[in-house]
This record gives C-alpha cells, structure tokens and sequence, in this order.
C-alpha cells in the first residue's frame, strides 16, 4: 500500500460513516414528520349548498366544523355554495377530486343525489351525508356515513310546552282564545317531522287547540316568513313555531314587533339575541334544538379512531342527546314548578318509547308506497 492509499482510506472512512449517519438521521426526521402529520391531521371540509347566516340549520353545522378545528386534531374548512343549486353538485365534486381532504360532510335531502354519484366516482374518499341518508339499496355508498335526527320528538316537547302556556295563560298580552301557528320552510319530510310532531304534542296538552300550518316555499326569505307569520298572528295565532331556515327569522321579527311568542329550531334562538336584540329574544319562548354541532363533532371524532360506521345510517332524538330544548328563556325561566313536572314526564316518555310522535318520513314514505 502506497503512502497515497494510507492517507485516503482512513478520510474515505469517515466520510462513509458520517454520509450513513446523516443518511439514518434523514430517515429518522422524515419518520417523525410522517408520524406526526398522520397522527395530528384529518382533513374535513364542510359543503354548505347555501349560505351561512341563517342563525339556524347552517350555522349549526359550522359552529361544529370550528368546534372541531378547536378540539380535535383536525383541519377544517367551510365552502359556502351559494343559493344557486346547477352549481352545487360541480361544486361538491371539485373538492372531492381535489385531493385536498379526507372526508367531505354535507346536509340536507337535497345533496343526497348528488352524494350517491359521487361515491361511486371517488371510492377512496368519505362523506358524511347529516339530515338525511343515503340509498344505501341503490348506491356505491360503503363509503358514507349517515346522520338521521328524530326532531320530531323535540316538536312533540315544543307543542306540548306551547299548548301548556297558552292554557294556563302564562303568556303576557295574548287574545283569551289564542291559538298556535306553524312555519315551514318547503313541504318535506324533514320539515313535516317537526310540524307533525309539534301539532301532536300541543294537541295532547290540548285537543282543542287551534294549530295553522303554512310554507313559505323557500328557507332564505325572511320577508315571506314575516308576512306568513302576520297573517298567523290577524287569524288568532298567539305563539308560533317556525322550521324555516332564514325565513323563520322573519317570523321571529314580526312576532317581536306584535309583542307574541315564537319557538325556533336548530340553533338557541333566545341566547342568540339575547344581548344584541333583547325585544327579539323577549319573544322567544324556546328553540328545538337540532345538535348538528354535536353531531358532527362526534363524527369526526369516531373518524379519527378510525370507527366511525361507514355504510350506515344512525338516528339520533332526545336520548342520544341529538336533539332537545333550548333550556332557558324569559318564559322558561318563570315556568311553574308543576308544569316543569310535567313538560319531563312527556320527555321521559319520549326517551323511553313509551310515546311515538307521528313522522313525516312515515308520512312520505306512505304517500311514496301509495
């Protein structure tokens, strides 16, 4: 060996040792990084086929998306798709095919056609369809999650808490012989489930009450609402019960300018205006509240875990906590101690089974079948 070769191997060792070493810490580094970008991150997005501000359905469902954000390892987004529906399914594709997200959520009956197709087309993907379900007998669709609410058990509470109030005459500034009125936002299922099950319940306080019913053809026209409310209100109706999106803050409005009672849905109407618009809140008297915040969180929680039960739908009313009462309002907070007594003895019955509220599903599928 020459004294050129002594001198070069022992620097030609080094450099092989300290490249293996730099190589094994390279590794290591974009180890950890894969490790912690698929143990942190779920990539949510949330298509909403409308605008958010409806102080309602929408607005629920994003209060869950940024709750989520907040407590989950999960980044999240909300894509508004304006009031134009041709645009909704391109939209909802694009963000499917964008290899951006993980799972996909949307709501309403009207995204589930549009949710079947893309299914099928994107296999790799999830959505969670919420407020209504999937085909799951006539679609691609083991990649979906359903999420059903039995609001038409809260109605049923509603109704019978409104009836009670009129009856005994615990509502400041009503004509003797007020009745009960109903807003909706279009005649559909989901919609006729909160009507039915709230006429139901305020005609088992009262068989003799006087209940209107009335759509207002559309879920982002508060002017509609307002003038349907009106006309509730000139034909006797004391307290009204809106299902009606935007629209139903037109009710909210006309029945606080006619000092009259409204119940909302969704969202808590009264703590939502309870400091902007104090007179609004005042006429308040409860909202049946549709957890979708909550129920969306669960999902993406069950998603993380890698449990959440795709191929299926689950249903969720007042014992799985996807649905209840808004628990506090000026009236409610002055509610007799035995009419409480008996606004939970209806809800244990509900909980338990012992009562069943019509549905409008049941009602759909009925006139479907006939």
């Amino acid at each position: 060996m020459n004294a050129t070769l002594r001198y070069l191997l022992p620097r030609l060792a080094w450099t092989l040792l300290l490249l293996a070493l730099l190589s094994l810490l390279a590794h290591w580094s974009d180890g950890l990084a894969r490790k912690g970008n698929d143990k942190t991150v779920l990539r949510a997005v949330l298509f909403i086929n409308g605008t958010l501000g409806d102080k309602s359905f929408f607005d629920s469902a994003a209060k869950g998306m940024r709750r989520a954000g907040r407590e989950l390892p999960v980044s999240v987004r909300v894509v508004e798709g304006g009031n134009d529906p041709t645009r909704w399914e391109s939209a909802l594709a694009d963000l499917a095919d964008s290899g951006d997200y993980d799972i996909v959520l949307a709501g309403t009956f009207t995204m589930v056609p549009y949710v079947q197709r893309l299914a099928g087309e994107f296999p790799r993907m999830r959505f969670v369809m919420f407020d209504a379900a999937v085909d799951y007998a006539r679609c691609a669709c083991g990649n979906v999650h359903s999420i059903l609410f039995r609001q038409n058990e809260g109605a049923y509470l509603a109704g019978y808490l409104a009836a009670m109030l009129l009856q005994e005459r615990l509502l400041p500034g009503l004509p003797t012989n007020a009745g009960l009125g109903q807003v909706g936002g279009m005649q559909l299922p989901v919609i006729d489930d909160y009507l039915l099950g709230f006429g139901a319940g305020a005609r088992a306080a009262n068989p003799s009450i006087r209940v209107a019913i009335q759509y207002a053809n559309g879920f982002s026209d508060p002017a509609a609402g307002k003038d349907i409310a009106n006309a509730q209100m000139a034909a006797g109706a004391g307290l009204i019960f809106q299902a009606a999106g935007a629209t139903g803050q037109g009710v909210t409005e006309a029945a606080s300018e006619a000092h009259r009672y409204t119940i909302g849905v969704d969202l808590d109407q009264y703590e939502m205006y309870r400091h902007s618009n104090p007179q609004r809140a005042a006429a308040i008297v409860t909202s049946v509240l549709k957890n979708v915040d909550v129920a969306i969180v669960q999902a993406l929680s069950l998603a993380l875990r890698q449990q959440l039960p795709y191929g299926r739908a689950d249903s969720l009313g007042l014992a799985e906590g996807g649905i209840g009462l808004a628990p506090h309002s000026e009236v409610l907070d002055r509610l007799p101690q035995p009419l409480r007594q008996r606004l939970d003895a209806v809800r244990a019955d509900l909980v338990s089974g012992r009562l069943h509220p019509p549905s409008g599903f049941a009602r759909a599928n009925t006139e479907a079948r006939g």
